[in-house]
């Protein structure tokens, strides 16, 4: 028994970091569309620097909804680990059961590292 609320506690702790990663990464869309709005006030703006400018804007509010869908996805995967039988047999079940969101999570993480390189590389050119 003792073995199953370990295997329980580690899903959860999981599940725990994953939620805490992307709501720094929603705060820090937060921070990026606050530069886009900066770089955006600028008189001086291309129309390449302007569609660059949408295009993360569009990225920023893309990168909301899959946070979201991955947090109420996490929420899911949390209850399951709650409310699982501690009697229930140390199968793996629960743990294969997480890989699917596991495999999301690194999709979008590679995927957030990328856009937040981008970002960094526009506002170095279009702020002082």
């Amino acid at each position: 028994m003792e073995q199953k609320v370990n295997y329980l506690s580690d899903l959860e702790f999981n599940l725990d970091t994953w939620k805490r990663e992307l709501k720094f990464h929603r705060d820090e869309m937060d921070t990026f569309q606050e530069k886009l709005d900066e770089v955006a006030a600028r008189k001086n703006l291309d129309k390449q620097a302007l569609i660059k400018l949408e295009s993360f804007q569009n990225k920023i509010l893309r990168e909301r909804k899959v946070i979201s869908d991955l947090l109420h996805k996490i929420k899911q995967k949390r209850l399951t680990v709650k409310t699982a039988d501690i009697n229930e047999p140390l199968d793996g079940r629960l743990y294969r059961e997480q890989i699917p969101l596991r495999d999301e999570m690194r999709t979008y993480i590679r995927l957030h590292y990328d856009l937040k390189e981008a970002m960094m590389d526009f506002f170095t050119k279009w702020l002082d």
